[in-house]
């Protein structure tokens, strides 16, 4: 039996042999395929080495520069130094004064888990309610800091204020370094990049909140995802070696991450890039593994946010979930997990666009808001001034064109290079180009409804269109379609991506240059001494279990600035606080002393605060004073044809209340006034005199 076997087996091995032999040559013949790349001469390698060096320089000086420039505007526009404490917290404003007032509490814990504890089981915000608070506002940035801030002992060196807003500032820097080096990518110049810092800091009434309210969820967040897009920009790229490609795959997943984790509306915007990302794909216009790799990431981002957020259910239930996992599953999902934002984001937008009419005070109320307005001409107009927009539409339309251009000849099954050359002409074939393309289209036509959506779309504006201008395929791309003859058109190409940005650097310096500094020698005053005087009031009169009611805006200032309980927040995120918030508001409507009193007490509210400008409010827009609103939900105006009007029998309450007479002396005692603000005790022994 073994001299049987013997041939059998050496057989099989033959066998085995033979395929590996097959496997051998096959690979041997892929190798002998691919070219083998010529080593560069030795000052061929020190001129890339050079331009390297001198752009990642000029890009770190420009985030850092802009950092310092923030911090110097700031200074100077509320002459931070020179204020104390409690007047440096009032420029926090609103939802703003709520992020930072957490922070203060965490550096007040005896210890980081102590601390994160009390934010996750606060019952020391809002009366009558408990919240997690990290989970409901994204308090991460505000954990991080007050980490760094005693871990680093700078409690020794500098004040929490400044290293809290020096840690914003910094990260308004690597945005600013992050869209270099996008530009810089897609031109190959970092030429481009000087001009798309340029055109955010001139434009960046336009590009940016920072100025007016620092701890906003998007200012420490769209640093990381522009980071993102950096990473994503390098790693569609065809040229890109395999370590290059390595590192911007782990970047793009580190980034994705931690933007998903720092703002909770994150998702959405992932959503439209994912769309591109499927467009992409779908025209067959990049390999699809990459594009794949990229679903992994926001598949892993999403679980691993969910996980750390509390289980946030928004994330299993996101579109950007039901795009990338597929629609199906996310159905499932959306029967098993309930979550109610995304039904409210449907309601705006139905509303919005004129699908759906309604008297909710609460979504009339948004929709009043400036940045859920279409933006104004003046937003046109500046960017015009800046010749930001002309060069934007210039180089989209360039790119937009050359892209259908490539994906109907794809169509058409005629063949293309993949190596895409500077005499090709054309610019629509590279993958990271159409991705930037369908990307900034998506963004835009958000930003043409919503005016807060500039925000995100004008800096996109300003790396495209110094990306265009800077790059010789695209001018090649429109030499190519105009058939130059007359002069070589690869010449003229090279000579307009350097002398074209160079004559829009010159006349924006000499045009805006002084402007900036005039602002940074303007000593400007931030001057409310109302405010102050009514938070000094608070702190030395009003007993410490006190909650007070007023508007969400108020009421998040006094919690940063006295600790005080209050009865509602401005969030927006929350159907508990969104109903508060409409039920607080009703001091400004005309209801009964009696009406008023029940609201209040049901919240244990000792003290009222009516805030003479929302009480006399002359607004701009028609119907969308405070008081307006709550008419219209109460029913004492005609909103719609059909609706019947219901006169109110009663005057408005905070007018009537001033007057000091019954029945609203009874349930009401005025305890301190000033021009703005008008301070009311809840009674909580009810005497009714004649």
């Amino acid at each position: 039996m073994a001299a049987e076997e013997g041939p059998t087996v050496e057989l099989r091995q033959r066998k085995k042999l033979k395929s590996s032999e097959n496997k051998e040559s096959v690979k041997e013949e892929k190798i002998s395929d691919t070219p083998v790349p010529e080593r560069a001469p030795k000052h061929v390698l020190f001129q890339r080495f050079a331009k390297i060096f001198i752009g990642c320089l000029a890009a770190v000086t420009s985030g850092m520069m802009y950092a310092l420039y923030l911090s110097a505007y700031h200074e100077r526009k509320f002459w931070f130094s020179n204020r104390q404490e409690l007047e440096r917290e009032i420029t926090f404003q609103g939802d703003s004064a709520i992020y930072y007032s957490y922070y203060k509490d965490m550096l007040k814990a005896p210890s980081f888990e102590r601390g994160v504890y009390e934010l996750t089981h606060n019952n020391k915000t809002v009366s009558l309610k408990t919240i997690n608070a990290v989970q409901q506002m994204s308090l991460y940035p505000e954990l991080i800091a007050s980490v760094l801030y005693q871990a680093t002992g700078s409690n020794e060196i500098i004040e929490p204020v400044y290293f809290y807003i020096g840690i914003v500032f910094g990260l308004q820097g690597i945005y600013v370094t992050a869209l270099f080096v996008t530009s810089w990518l897609m031109s190959g110049t970092w030429l481009a990049g000087m001009l798309t810092v340029a055109w955010f800091i001139i434009n960046r009434v336009d590009t940016t909140r920072i100025e007016y309210s620092i701890p906003l969820r998007e200012n420490w967040a769209l640093p990381y995802f522009a980071c993102q897009i950096a990473a994503l920009t390098g790693y569609l790229k065809s040229n890109l070696n395999t370590y290059g490609e390595r590192f911007c795959y782990l970047l793009m997943s580190a980034s994705t991450y931690t933007f998903m984790m720092m703002w909770e509306y994150s998702h959405y915007l992932l959503f439209l890039q994912a769309i591109s990302l499927f467009l992409l794909d779908s025209f067959s216009l990049q390999q699809s593994d990459k594009v794949h790799e990229v679903y992994k990431i926001y598949i892993f981002s999403l679980f691993l946010g969910y996980l750390l957020q509390f289980e946030n259910s928004a994330l299993l239930v996101s579109p950007l979930l039901s795009l990338v996992v597929a629609l199906m599953l996310a159905k499932c999902l959306q029967m098993f997990v309930p979550h109610k934002e995304n039904g409210h984001m449907l309601k705006f937008l139905e509303v919005k666009f004129g699908l759906n009419m309604t008297k909710n005070f609460t979504m009339n109320w948004l929709l009043c808001q400036e940045s859920l307005q279409a933006p104004s001409q003046d937003f046109f107009l500046r960017l015009t001034q800046s010749s930001l927009l002309p060069f934007y539409i210039l180089v989209l339309i360039i790119c937009f064109l050359s892209m259908m251009q490539v994906i109907f000849r794809r169509i058409n099954g005629k063949s293309l290079k993949e190596a895409i050359t500077l005499e090709d002409g054309r610019i629509g074939g590279r993958p990271e180009i159409i991705y930037h393309v369908i990307h900034t289209i998506l963004l835009g036509s958000l930003a043409m409804v919503i005016e807060g959506l500039k925000y995100l779309w004008t800096p996109y504006v300003c790396m495209l269109a110094a990306f265009g201008v800077c790059s010789p395929e695209l001018w090649m791309t429109l030499f190519k379609w105009l058939r130059l003859r007359t002069v070589h058109p690869v010449l003229l190409a090279l000579i307009l991506s350097m002398a074209v940005p160079t004559i829009i650097g010159l006349s924006l310096w000499k045009e805006f240059f002084p402007r900036l500094m005039t602002e940074l020698m303007e000593l400007q005053e931030f001057y409310d001494p109302d405010t102050v005087e009514l938070m000094t009031w608070i702190k030395r009169q009003a007993p410490v279990a006190a909650v007070f009611a007023g508007s969400p805006q108020l009421m998040g200032a006094i919690k940063l600035c006295t600790g005080w309980m209050v009865t509602s927040l401005p969030l927006y995120n929350d159907d508990d606080l969104l109903k508060r918030n409409e039920n607080i508001y009703q001091i400004y409507s005309k209801r009964s002393a009696e009406d008023i009193y029940k609201i209040l007490t049901s919240y244990k509210a000792n003290y009222l605060i009516v805030e003479d400008a929302i009480c006399n409010e002359v607004g701009t827009m028609r119907g969308c004073r405070v008081k307006d609103l709550l008419d219209v939900a109460n029913g004492h105006v005609v909103c719609e044809e059909g609706d019947k009007l219901t006169y109110s029998k009663y005057g408005r309450f905070c007018h009537e209340v001033k007057i000091n007479y019954s029945p609203y002396v009874n349930y009401f005692t005025r305890v301190y006034w000033n021009r703005s603000y008008f301070v009311y005790k809840i009674n909580t022994v009810i005497s009714f005199q004649s």
